[in-house]
C-alpha cells in the first residue's frame, strides 16, 4: 500500500496554480493507523494511543484554527462499502470542508498553531485522499 499522509511537492504546487479567489470544497478520506505512530520525542509516543484518537487530538487543536479562517465541515459521512473502485479501499472517516477560497486552507495550514497540532494527523494516518473541489451548483441530473 502506498501511503498518502502529506502533499508532494508538486501536488502542493499545483494546489497554489488554482485560483485562489473562489469557494472550495475539500473531500478527505482516511484511513487510521492502529497505534498512532508518534515521533520519539513527542509526549505521546508509545502510549499506545490509537489512530483515532490521535485524530480527534488534531480536529480539537485544529478546529478553532478551521473557524478562524472561516472553513467548517458541510458533510460528514459513515463508510460503508465500495461499488465502483478498488476494494482494498476503506475509509475510516470521511467528510468535506468548506473553504471561502484556496487562501483560507493555505492560511490554516501555515498557521503556527496548525504546524504544531498537524504532528497528530502524521501520526494518526495510515493513508489518506484530500481532493480539492470548485463549488458547482446543485441540481436535479448528474450533468
Amino acid at each position: 500500500m502506498q501511503h498518502h499522509i502529506d502533499p508532494t511537492r508538486a501536488q502542493f504546487d499545483a494546489f497554489k496554480d488554482l485560483p485562489r479567489d473562489q469557494p472550495i470544497e475539500m473531500l478527505n478520506l482516511l484511513r487510521f493507523k492502529d497505534v498512532a505512530d508518534y515521533p520519539a520525542h513527542h509526549p505521546l509516543h508509545d502510549t499506545g494511543l490509537s489512530g483515532a484518537d490521535a485524530y480527534k487530538n488534531y480536529g480539537a487543536e485544529t478546529g478553532p484554527i478551521l473557524n478562524k479562517v472561516g472553513g467548517a465541515v458541510v458533510w460528514r459521512g459513515t463508510f460503508e462499502t465500495i461499488l465502483i473502485g478498488p476494494q482494498d479501499e476503506a475509509w475510516d472517516a470521511c467528510f468535506i470542508v468548506r473553504y471561502p477560497n484556496s487562501s483560507a486552507f493555505l492560511a490554516m495550514v501555515t498557521d503556527p498553531a496548525y504546524q504544531k497540532a498537524v504532528v497528530h494527523r502524521q501520526a494518526a494516518v495510515l493513508t489518506s485522499r484530500l481532493i480539492r473541489h470548485a463549488s458547482a451548483a446543485e441540481g436535479q441530473t448528474f450533468g
